[in-house]
């Protein structure tokens, strides 16, 4: 599995008030996180969206386990990668460091999709390209264009 790996310093306006990371803050870190890593393999979102004629990626279920309390002042490491592949579907695995010690896991289920013509609110789920398969599994060189 190809991973992207990227650091985030904890800011004061990402705790609750006892100084520790706000479990809410863990889900925004890791949608970033996500769009970090399609961009690390050559893939980002604006790009993305034309190139295959998606609407995006929208997550439909997230789970996290939390095992140390990451702090204001902080630095964390966040590994991302894609440990599931289904046939519209994937999971995005995360695991945020702090130092050398597993802090927290976040688990992303995302779709492919695209709009469903003349429906501006509603969406399918659309087969996954291999490319963007190929990409993320680490079989294609990062940043192939």
């Amino acid at each position: 599995m190809f991973t992207n790996r990227r650091e985030i310093d904890v800011e004061w306006g990402d705790c609750d008030p006892g100084g520790i990371i706000y479990f809410p803050r863990y889900m925004e870190y890791c949608d970033s996180c996500t769009n970090h890593l399609f961009g690390s393999v050559g893939l980002p979102k604006p790009q993305m969206l034309k190139t295959y004629g998606i609407a995006g990626i929208p997550m439909i279920e997230v789970r996290a386990r939390f095992f140390v309390p990451s702090q204001f002042g902080e630095t964390v490491v966040i590994e991302s990668g894609v440990s599931e592949w289904g046939n519209t579907s994937f999971l995005v695995h995360h695991k945020v460091w702090k130092g050398d010690v597993l802090s927290a896991e976040v688990f992303e289920k995302r779709v492919w999709v695209a709009q469903l013509p003349g429906d501006p609110i509603r969406y399918k789920g659309m087969p996954i390209p291999q490319d963007v398969r190929d990409r993320l599994s680490g079989s294609v060189p990062a940043g192939r264009d």
